[in-house]
C-alpha cells in the first residue's frame, strides 16, 4: 500500500434484519460495502428474538467483503466503527456462547415489569433517559428473573448485540455508553451502572459489559483479523446504537436540525449538548458522543401500517401495491374527509410507551371509501411523529429543519404529507448509508481523520427541500389535538380488549428504525 492511498474507516452496522458495512473516506466517499440479512423469528406473540451466532457471523462476512472492495479500490483500512441496534438483551455463558436467544427490543413479553417500572418506580426514567417499556433490558431482566429463573441464574453475563460484535472483534466484552442509555440501567449524569436499576434487574456490573466512551478504540485480535482479512491489532472504535449514529448520518447534528426516518417503524431526534429528559417522560435521551446526546422517540407502526392497508384493505392490488396503494390515497383529501386512524398496529413506543393501544378508525362514515382508508392511515403515521415532535418541543428544545430518510421517502406524497404535519420544511439527502456513515465518521474523530463529527452536517448532501402545503397543514394542525385525545379515550378500551382477547392474532414481523 502506497503513502499516498486514502485512508478509509468501515462503518459496521448491525441491525435488526441485516448487517451492512461501507467503507468511506473522511470526504464522504463510499470507497466499499457489502450487506448480508437474517430473519427476526416471531415464534409466539409477543416474541421477537433473533440467533447471536448467526447475527455476528453476518457481521463478520460483511466487515471481511466490505474491507476486500475497499482495498480493490486502492484505500487503506485505517480502522473498523461500530453501530448495532439497541435493546436487545443475550445471556452468554462463562466460555461467552450465548445461551438465550437474543431478544430485540420489538419483544413484548416484559409488558408487565415495564409497567411496573413504569408504576413504582418512575424515576429511573428521568436518571436513564430509557422509558419505561417491553423494550427495555432492564424491563427484559426482570422477566427472566421472575419467569425463568434457571435460565437467569446460569448467565455468566448479559450485554447486547454490542458487546456480541465487540467481543468477538476484539475479545472485550464491553458496551459504549450510547448503546448503555437504552438499557435503562445505566445513569445519564455519571455515564455509570445504576445502582437501583441493576437492583430491579437482579444483577451486579460483574455480569454486565464494560462501560467505554463511544470513540474509545479497541484493538482486533488476531483470531478475528483472519477472519476479515484485516491486519491483527486494527483499530476497532466502540462506536454507538443505530439510532444516535442514524442522526449523523444524515447530517442532523446543528442545533435545531432533527432527523426523521419511517422505515418499517419510524423515529425523530435530535441531538442535544447536555442530557435532557421531558419531564412528562415521554422522549428518551441517549448518549451519541462526548458531549453529545440526542432526544426524541421512536414509533412502531410506519410503513408497516401501508403494507397492512395493502393486506387487508386492497387484497386485488397483488403483492407489490405500494404504489397503487398511495395513488390511491392521492385521491383523497387532506384530513380524509374527517377520518381519522390510530396506527396502533404494533402497539405503540412515543410519546406513550405502552403496550396497550391498539389500532382504530374513528369518524367512519358510509361516504368513506378506499382511498379516504388508505391516506387516514398514511396520515395516522404522519400525526404520530408530529406528537413525538411537540413531545420534544415541550422538553426546551428548538426544532426549525428536519431531514428524513426511510422507505416512504420514494413517495412525493407521503413527502408532502409529512412536511405538512410537522409544519417544517423536511430535507432529503442526496444518497443515505445511515449509521454505518454514522459509525465512520464517529472512527474518523476517534482516528483524527477529521476534526470532529460536525463535518457531517457539510459532507452530507441536500438532494430536495420540501415545503409544508399550507392548507394541508393548517388541517392537521386543526386535527392533532384530536387525535392525541382519542389515545386518552380510548385506553380504557384498549386494556378491557387486551384483558378480553383469549385468541391472538398471529404475530407481525418488525424492524428497527
Amino acid at each position: 500500500m502506497t503513502s499516498s492511498a486514502t485512508r478509509v474507516v468501515i462503518g459496521l452496522d448491525v441491525g435488526t434484519t441485516s448487517a451492512k458495512a461501507v467503507a468511506f473516506a473522511p470526504d464522504g466517499s463510499a470507497r466499499g460495502d457489502a450487506a448480508a440479512g437474517y430473519p427476526l423469528e416471531a415464534p409466539a406473540p409477543g416474541v421477537a428474538e433473533q440467533d447471536p451466532a448467526r447475527m455476528v457471523e453476518a457481521a463478520l462476512d460483511v466487515l471481511r467483503d466490505a474491507a476486500a472492495a475497499a482495498r480493490a479500490d486502492g484505500a487503506e483500512i485505517a480502522g473498523v466503527a461500530v453501530s448495532t441496534a439497541m435493546h436487545g438483551l443475550v445471556g452468554v455463558d462463562a466460555d461467552g456462547r450465548a445461551c438465550t436467544p437474543l431478544v430485540t427490543w420489538a419483544d413484548a413479553r416484559a409488558a408487565d415489569e415495564a409497567e411496573t417500572l413504569r408504576r413504582e418506580h418512575p424515576e429511573i426514567h428521568d436518571r436513564t433517559g430509557t422509558p419505561a417499556h417491553p423494550m427495555a433490558p432492564l424491563a427484559k431482566l426482570m422477566w427472566f428473573r421472575a419467569h425463568d429463573p434457571d435460565t437467569f441464574a446460569a448467565v455468566a453475563r448479559w450485554g447486547g448485540v454490542k458487546e456480541l460484535v465487540l467481543d468477538r472483534l476484539t475479545g472485550e466484552f464491553a458496551v459504549d455508553h450510547s448503546c448503555a442509555s437504552g438499557t435503562g440501567l445505566m445513569a445519564l449524569d455519571a455515564l455509570d451502572w445504576d445502582d437501583e436499576a441493576l437492583e430491579l434487574a437482579g444483577v451486579g456490573p460483574d455480569r454486565l459489559g464494560r462501560l467505554v466512551a463511544p470513540t474509545d478504540r479497541l484493538t482486533l485480535t488476531a483470531d478475528a483479523a483472519e477472519r476479515t482479512g484485516l491486519h491483527p491489532d486494527l483499530p476497532v472504535v466502540a462506536g454507538g446504537g443505530d439510532g444516535p449514529l442514524a442522526n449523523l448520518g444524515v447530517g442532523a447534528v446543528r442545533p435545531g436540525v432533527a432527523a426523521c426516518s419511517i422505515g418499517t417503524s419510524g423515529a425523530l431526534r435530535l441531538v442535544v449538548a447536555r442530557p435532557v429528559v421531558d419531564p412528562a417522560r415521554r422522549t428518551f435521551c441517549y448518549a451519541l458522543a462526548p458531549g453529545r446526546w440526542v432526544v426524541g422517540g421512536a414509533i412502531n407502526n410506519g410503513g408497516v401500517v401501508l403494507q397492512w392497508a395493502g393486506e387487508a384493505l386492497a387484497p386485488d392490488l397483488g403483492d407489490d401495491a405500494a404504489e397503487a396503494l398511495l395513488a390511491l390515497a392521492a385521491e383523497a383529501p387532506a384530513g380524509s374527509a374527517g377520518l381519522i386512524m390510530l396506527p396502533y398496529l404494533l402497539s405503540e413506543r412515543a410519546p406513550h410507551w405502552s403496550p396497550l393501544p391498539r389500532g382504530a378508525y374513528v369518524g367512519l362514515t358510509r361516504a368513506h371509501r378506499r382511498e379516504h382508508l388508505v391516506r387516514a392511515a398514511l396520515e395516522g403515521v404522519c400525526q404520530q411523529l408530529a406528537l413525538v415532535l411537540a413531545s420534544i418541543r415541550d422538553a426546551g428544545n428548538d426544532i426549525d429543519e428536519i431531514r428524513a430518510t426511510g422507505g416512504f421517502a420514494r413517495s412525493d406524497l407521503w413527502r408532502e404529507m409529512l412536511a405538512s404535519a410537522l409544519g417544517l420544511p423536511i430535507g432529503f439527502p442526496r444518497t443515505h448509508e445511515g449509521s454505518a456513515f454514522g459509525a465512520a465518521l464517529l472512527g474518523m474523530q476517534a482516528l483524527e481523520l477529521v476534526e470532529s463529527i460536525d463535518v457531517a452536517a457539510d459532507l452530507v448532501r441536500i438532494e430536495e427541500v420540501v415545503e409544508p402545503r399550507m392548507d394541508d397543514a393548517e388541517t392537521y394542525a386543526r386535527a392533532l389535538p384530536v387525535f392525541a385525545g382519542l389515545y386518552e379515550a380510548l385506553e380504557p378500551a384498549f386494556l378491557a380488549l387486551q384483558e378480553l382477547a383469549t385468541h391472538e392474532l398471529p404475530p407481525a414481523d418488525a424492524e428497527s428504525d
